[in-house]
């Protein structure tokens, strides 16, 4: 059960997303919301499959699950949350870009590819919002260095991808019963996330990289 425990730890991590569910917002409230939320969802599930079980596949492959592997999975986790905490210095300081008096800002990926709203664009931004980072990685890391038997691990992982992904397709659980009150309580949220979605980001990775170095650290030192 720790395993499971530490794996869906760092999953819940991994599914703090404001542009996630931004972007979920938008496609609900389009001329064919069901369609494009389902492709928008099946993009970010096939994303998170895949890339789980190519993590679990070569952290097999490279020995990390066996006990000589011991203080490289844990180094992986400090190099991890150093990324993580970098991540998080970078959107605190970032400055918004500014906009020259008389000439237009060039809207960044993420607003083009929701300018062009189409079934096809909608699974494309699954796949690309849900591209694995710090902290999914080492959920899959837990799952793929434990000793646990496979049925374990192959549930371990299932409820990996699903906390990770729970900010999309919980939306759309919602809208399918309930279209009128989701899809308010979405604009009510994309409202705020617009104003303090920066700050959900550095915080989520500040304590994301926090955690990771403390457990990696803590691994080396032979604790865990």
């Amino acid at each position: 059960m720790t395993v499971l425990a530490q794996a869906a730890g760092f999953a819940v991590l991994a599914s703090v997303s404001p542009t996630a569910l931004l972007v979920m917002a938008v496609y609900l409230s389009t001329a064919n919301p069901r369609t494009m939320a389902l492709l928008y969802v099946a993009g970010a599930v096939i994303m998170t499959v895949a890339t789980g079980i190519a993590l679990l596949v070569v952290i097999r492959i490279t020995g990390l699950n066996l006990p000589r592997g011991h203080d490289p999975r844990f180094g992986l986790r400090v190099g991890l949350g150093v990324l993580a905490l970098a991540g998080a210095v970078f959107y605190a300081v970032r400055k918004p870009r500014e906009t020259t008096p008389g000439k237009q800002r060039r809207p960044g990926l993420m607003a083009r590819l929701m300018a062009r709203p189409s079934p096809r664009i909608a699974f494309l931004t699954g796949l690309l919002v849900f591209a694995p980072g710090a902290t999914f990685i080492a959920a899959v890391q837990v799952v793929a260095t434990s000793d646990a038997s496979v049925p374990l691990i192959v549930l371990a992982l299932v409820i990996v991808v699903t906390i990770t992904v729970i900010v999309v397709w919980l939306p759309l659980v919602g809208y399918l019963a309930a279209p009128d009150a989701t899809t308010r309580r979405l604009a009510m949220l994309n409202g705020w996330l617009r104003t303090h979605g920066r700050r959900v980001v550095v915080y989520a990775l500040g304590v994301a990289g926090a955690v990771l170095i403390v457990n990696g650290a803590l691994g080396l030192a032979g604790v865990l």
